[in-house]
This record gives structure tokens, C-alpha cells and sequence, in this order.
């Protein structure tokens, strides 16, 4: 990211980081999908993959509001090239979707693991954009998502919730990790 993007934390390369995270989740309700269809007669075993497709699509879509929000934060600011801002950021997430899924089918544990970093990964790196615009605490926030993602005061209480869910998605991600599951 920071060799295409640069290193500093904008909200153009946090757009692209969304559009990259919501897609494990995909991977992993996919690969739930094909191991129920073929095991769908071990119903303890289809009821536990399809409580992890649940929670996995509920991860899924709280990456999607997290996309949305920053796209309508960028919508009127300065984008980068249609090359850099749209078609590369759909080639780093079928890559991503593409190892996600292959790990998960592998040995899922590993998927989880990389899934988790990253989440981790994110989670520090939105407290230290909250952290280098102080402004943001002045600054209110609103949306068109407000009845879906929630109202927040200020700029910087609707990142730290983000970076907050970002948690979440890594915990997820660990307690999956020993859960009794496919493997």
C-alpha cells in the first residue's frame, strides 16, 4: 500500500483499504457454501459452517459501511488517477480474495491468521489518523448511512469506531482460529 499509495494516512488509500477488507469474508462464505453443499447430511457440521457464514457476512457488511462512509468522505476531494483509484484497488482485492480463499481452504487457521494481522493492522493505523488530525474532534459528521452505521458527533469518534470494529474483525478472526470448524 505505501508503495503505491505513499506512506501517509489519507482517506483515498483507507477507501482502498476497505475495498480490500471486505473480501475474506466473501472468500471464507464461499468456501462455507461448497464444503456445506458437500457434507450437507452432517448436520452438525452444516449447522456450525453456516452460523460461521452468519457472522462472516455480518463482518462483511460492516466492511461495506466502512467503504461507503469513505466514499462519501472522498466523493468531492481529490482522487488519483482512474488507474490507481479504481482499477488497481479491484486487482488488490481479487488478489487478496484469491490467497484468502486458497489459505481457508488449505488450512483455515491461516486465512484467519492473515485476516487478523491485517484487521490489527488497520485498528492502529486509524487511531494514528485520528491522532494527527486533532481537528476532527470539531469537526460533526454526518451521513446518509447514519440509520445503518450509526450517528457520531465528530470526524474522530466515527474513526475510532471504525478502527474499534477493526478489533472486533481480529478477535473474530483468533477466536476462529481454535473454533471447532472445517479442518
Amino acid at each position: 500500500m505505501d508503495v503505491v499509495y505513499g506512506k501517509a494516512r489519507t482517506l483515498e488509500k483507507f477507501r482502498v483499504l476497505e475495498l480490500v477488507a471486505r473480501v475474506p469474508y466473501q472468500a471464507w462464505e464461499n468456501v462455507a457454501y461448497v464444503a456445506v453443499t458437500h457434507t450437507a447430511r452432517e448436520h452438525d457440521f452444516a449447522r456450525r459452517v453456516f452460523d460461521r457464514v452468519r457472522v462472516s457476512r455480518w463482518e462483511q457488511d460492516n466492511e461495506q459501511w466502512h467503504l461507503l462512509i469513505l466514499e462519501e468522505l472522498t466523493a468531492d476531494g481529490p482522487r488519483g488517477s482512474w488507474l490507481r483509484s479504481r482499477v488497481l484497488p479491484q486487482v488488490l482485492a481479487f488478489g487478496y480474495y484469491q490467497l484468502s480463499w486458497l489459505l481457508y481452504a488449505v488450512r483455515r487457521t491461516w486465512s484467519y491468521r492473515l485476516n487478523a494481522d491485517f484487521e490489527d493492522h488497520a485498528e492502529h493505523e486509524y487511531a494514528l489518523f485520528v491522532q494527527e488530525h486533532p481537528e476532527w474532534e470539531e469537526t460533526p459528521f454526518t451521513s446518509n448511512f447514519d440509520e445503518d452505521f450509526g450517528e457520531y458527533q465528530s470526524l474522530a469518534d466515527l474513526f475510532r469506531q471504525i478502527g474499534y470494529d477493526e478489533r472486533l474483525h481480529k478477535l473474530e478472526s483468533e477466536a476462529n482460529m481454535v473454533a471447532p470448524g472445517f479442518r
